[in-house]
């Protein structure tokens, strides 16, 4: 990758990219890793380490040893069960399937060339980043939408297109925590954070609500905008440099018939999401949620939002293709998703060994051991205040780099940091938004987040030598601007004492 060099900064990032590429290919890095849980759950086993679960009395939790008799027998027999079951694998190949069609079938590079001649280019960069922060109501699916499109934005205008997905990614994975509107991400760490809190106080607990955390997440979004759009320009492109790559997509007007298929496939999107919304607010439909205070976020929809999504991107890349004809038959669309899945082949090899070892480790109990062991260090140095709040950031920030799904750590988490957060005075709603800005900020430089690999896939399509390391050097910027001004905006709110959501105050008092 060639980049401009120059400044302490750009140096530092070169020591990033170096050394990060020194590492073996992620396949192999995952196949390694998972090894070595492996053997330091036998180590740390034998030494007959042991922590009391703190969420359950009384129960005492110890690593698992994966090298004993029982252990081997769980990684043999649940190999198979491991890959099948690994989260993102489903997720990415059912949305690549819808967007294969409306790729091959000509309806986003029609609507990419509309997007780029009629927005103004100053707007573009802030434009990609809030798409990337406002896809977490989809639920995973920015991942394997937003980089690759923005990577082509970015070449149709002539810029690098590794700066359009890092902009994307950024957005995506490093604004996960942050929308205008209340996803399935709320709804799950919301419910981990009350069942905790329950753990010191049920009647606080009684009364809290998912939406604890709404009104600082919306206003997260645009700080989180203006500083990715800031570090994209200012930061990321200067490093890239000019873009000498083989791949180029020209700027091509916009044909009759290209115009005519992206107002059918407009007029079909809005059939579609008519259908959809039917499904989902009409009294009793399908995929609304029982009656109550969130009958939409607590239903079924919010599970089968990656289906929806592929549906989505299907229908008016279906109603484009026939418009333009460039979908004439049923082997067309056939041959449009078969090509489309040859190209996640090393995402698929890669999503072994990584299922592997993300399994390897919660099957061990070492998350467990390593969060209670970290809690009693947070305890015992007495801190109080903001820099307590920054410590919190800053252990969920390192803890991040090694455990992916933010429900699963948290859920390993909550147990531990709410009760004693509480006791320090904190309210629940707190420690849950600072481990938010914590989880979102480190997504994006931690090769073991489950969508790393993937962004990575797209990424070597510009640079065929892209590494982890060159990718951590071009995220790590944006990484530690948004820990930085995100954890500003919290300690700001604190000052300020303005509730985080609807009855969420700053402050736990018994």
């Amino acid at each position: 990758m060639e980049t401009k060099r120059g400044g302490f900064f750009q140096k530092f990032l070169d020591i990033i990219e170096k050394t990060g590429n020194r590492l073996p290919h992620p396949v192999t890095l995952f196949a390694v890793l998972a090894l070595v849980v492996i053997i330091l759950s036998a180590v740390i086993s034998s030494l007959g380490v042991k922590v009391a679960h703190p969420g359950k009395d009384g129960e005492m939790i110890e690593v698992f040893n994966l090298l004993s008799g029982e252990g081997i027998h769980y990684i043999i027999t649940n190999m198979t069960a491991n890959f099948i079951g690994f989260a993102p694998l489903g997720v990415v190949l059912l949305t690549m399937l819808g967007i294969g069609i409306a790729e091959g079938s000509g309806l986003i590079s029609a609507l990419l060339r509309g997007f780029v001649m009629s927005v103004p280019k100053r707007l573009i960069t802030l434009g990609l980043v809030f798409a990337g922060v406002m896809s977490s109501v989809a639920s995973d699916a920015g991942y394997v939408v937003l980089p690759p499109l923005g990577a082509v934005i970015f070449a149709a205008l002539g810029r690098h297109p590794l700066a359009g997905l890092a902009a994307a990614f950024a957005g995506v994975s490093g604004g996960f925590s942050a929308n205008l509107l209340l996803s399935g991400t709320d709804a799950l760490l919301g419910e981990l954070t009350i069942m905790s809190a329950a753990i010191i106080d049920p009647g606080y607990a009684e009364g809290m609500n998912i939406a604890m955390n709404y009104y600082f997440i919306a206003v997260s979004v645009f700080v989180l905008t203006f500083v990715g759009a800031w570090v994209t320009e200012k930061i990321i492109e200067p490093r890239l440099g000019e873009y000498n790559g083989e791949y180029r997509e020209k700027m091509e007007k916009l044909s009759a018939i290209e115009k005519k298929g992206l107002i059918w496939a407009g007029i079909s999107v809005v059939v579609a999401g008519i259908l959809v919304s039917l499904l989902v607010l009409l009294p009793g439909a399908p995929l609304r949620g029982d009656e109550g205070d969130m009958p939409i976020i607590k239903s079924p929809f919010m599970q089968a939002l990656v289906p929806i999504i592929t549906f989505l991107f299907l229908v008016p890349g279906l109603v484009y293709g026939k418009v333009t004809k460039a979908i004439r038959n049923d082997k067309d669309v056939a041959n449009m998703m078969s090509a489309t899945m040859a190209t996640m082949g090393a995402f698929i090899v890669l999503s072994f060994t990584a299922s592997q070892f993300v399994a390897f480790f919660s099957e061990s109990n070492m998350g467990l051991v390593l969060g209670v062991y970290g809690a009693e260090f947070l305890q015992s140095i007495n801190l109080k205040g903001i820099p307590l709040i920054l410590l919190f950031i800053l252990i969920s920030a390192f803890i991040n780099l090694f455990i992916g799904s933010a429900s699963a750590k948290w859920a390993m988490m909550a147990p531990v940091f709410v009760p004693i957060m509480m006791q320090l005075g904190y309210s629940p709603e707190l420690t849950q938004m600072a481990y938010r800005v914590a989880d979102s900020s480190t997504n994006i430089i931690s090769p073991l987040m489950t969508y790393f690999a993937i962004i990575i896939a797209f990424a070597q399509k510009y640079d065929k030598k892209m590494g982890i390391g060159t990718l951590v050097s071009v995220m790590f910027p944006y990484s530690m601007f948004f820990l930085a001004f995100w954890s500003l905006t919290l300690i700001v709110w604190m000052l300020l004492g303005i509730d985080l959501g609807p009855g969420s105050p700053i402050y736990y008092g018994k």
